[in-house]
């Protein structure tokens, strides 16, 4: 029973067995067919003669005589037509037989009924499909006919349904190595793969891809990219883990310094007071690194994605100009609306009005006084774009790809944590869209393009 069960979990042997279940019900309903065709017509053909024979034969005795009965019978076995197949007998009550090739009468003679019974000709048992009357003057006539072409036929396709079972045996057994070799090169590539990331922790690991474009090597292509986008991920993970702790260890030995200060022996009221408000600085900006990075995890997670509904970008783009005019207007800078298209998606409110706002407070950082900055909402190509642009100093070409990543600064002297584009580029990503910065000559052109809502697409 074990190494049944063993057999059976093999994926190779239960297709082959399957398969070849299914030949061996094909071939038996083919040969069914082929019996019903042959042997079930030829049966109601005889069936038929014989019936009608027999009704002849006690018509002629009814109205001529057990004599013209005698003579019929000589005729037919004389005239060369299935002869060899015709089966008679006529016997009179004492048992004497008066015409007939049967040597004696059926075992079953008694009862007048029609069927399948054994019989003696010229000394040889056989069968027949006999017909079995007492005429008036309680003769008995036995009509029928030699079935044994019929059961040679029925031989034939016992002996070709014995073939079908052994053809399906045979592809049973050459189909559980065929399906077992096939299985194991195509599923072996992933297992070593597996093995190997499971063991030695190689993420760079990564299916040997067939030749074909069957169904495995659709798996194998699926799983190369899973693999890349694990990597991709790990790698954003460490990257992000060694920037955190470079940046927190400053501001936290500054806080710490600053509260031993503040310990020390002699320190007068004021520098201690003083120390105390930097440390306290330096946590709170601990707090707010701490809080950007959490809304990261949150958009990239996927957290919020079941809050969202349609929403109108063109409306935040006016709410965000609304509310950073006053600060374009005290470092003499110009925040203009254009364009101001309608701009429909399906999102997060509160996390779009963010990333929007993310956009423009970093145009008119970098842009600098008296910089012009356009936030602007459009349609292009089935998508929705927010256009945010400055005509500050810009970026360099080569810089251009580094925006977005965590802590990332360009500009180090200014204020700023290196999270706010990283965040607008998490949000983007949640809603299936993607952040895109480019040169603008002068300045940068950032680029919020995010699908649009179906139900308002024009």
């Amino acid at each position: 029973m074990g190494a049944w069960r063993r057999l059976w979990a093999s994926v190779g042997f239960r297709l082959a067995f399957q398969y070849a279940v299914l030949v061996a019900i094909t071939m038996m309903a083919a040969l069914a067919i082929v019996y019903l065709q042959t042997v079930g017509v030829l049966h109601q053909r005889i069936a038929r003669q014989v019936g009608t024979t027999t009704t002849q034969m006690m018509a002629r005795a009814e109205q001529e005589g057990l004599a013209a009965v005698v003579a019929a019978i000589g005729r037919a076995l004389a005239d060369g037509r299935q002869s060899d197949t015709e089966l008679y007998g006529l016997w009179q009550p004492d048992g004497t037989r008066l015409a007939g090739n049967l040597d004696v009468p059926p075992a079953d003679a008694a009862s007048n009924r029609d069927g399948q019974q054994r019989a003696q000709r010229g000394g040889t048992t056989i069968t027949g499909y006999l017909a079995v009357r007492r005429l008036p003057d309680d003769a008995l006539l036995v009509v029928g006919h030699d079935l044994g072409d019929q059961e040679a036929l029925e031989s034939l396709v016992v002996s070709a349904s014995a073939a079908a079972g052994l053809i399906a045996l045979l592809l049973l057994v050459g189909g559980v190595f065929v399906f077992r070799q096939e299985l194991e090169q195509a599923v072996g590539r992933v297992r070593r793969t597996a093995g190997r990331i499971a063991e030695e922790g190689r993420l760079a690991e990564r299916v040997d891809l067939a030749s074909g474009d069957d169904e495995f090597a659709h798996l194998g292509q699926d799983i190369n990219a899973m693999l890349d986008r694990i990597e991709s991920l790990m790698e954003g993970v460490r990257h992000v883990s060694n920037t955190i702790a470079h940046e927190l260890r400053t501001p936290l030995t500054r806080a710490l310094l600053g509260l031993q200060a503040a310990q020390a022996p002699g320190t007068g009221d004021d520098a201690r007071r003083e120390a105390i408000d930097r440390a306290v600085h330096e946590l709170q900006e601990l707090g707010t690194v701490f809080q950007k990075l959490l809304q990261i995890a949150e958009a990239e997670a996927g957290a919020r994605r079941r809050a969202f509904a349609p929403v109108a970008l063109h409306t935040i783009a006016d709410d965000v100009a609304e509310l950073y005019e006053a600060v374009a207007d005290s470092q003499g800078a110009q925040l203009l609306r254009e364009p101001a298209e309608e701009a429909w998606v399906d999102g997060d409110r509160d996390l779009l009005a963010g990333a929007i706002a993310n956009l423009v407070d970093n145009a008119l950082k970098y842009g600098g006084p008296g910089c012009t900055v356009r936030l602007g909402t459009s349609m292009a190509a089935g998508q929705a774009v927010v256009e945010v642009q400055d005509d500050g100093p810009g970026v360099p070409e080569a810089d251009l790809a580094r925006i977005g990543e965590r802590f990332t600064r360009l500009q180090p002297e200014l204020p700023g944590h290196g999270l706010g584009l990283a965040n607008v580029r998490a949000v983007a990503a949640l809603h299936g869209g993607r952040l895109v910065a480019e040169g603008a000559q002068p300045g940068l052109r950032m680029r919020l393009v995010l699908p649009v809502q179906p139900q308002h697409h024009n």
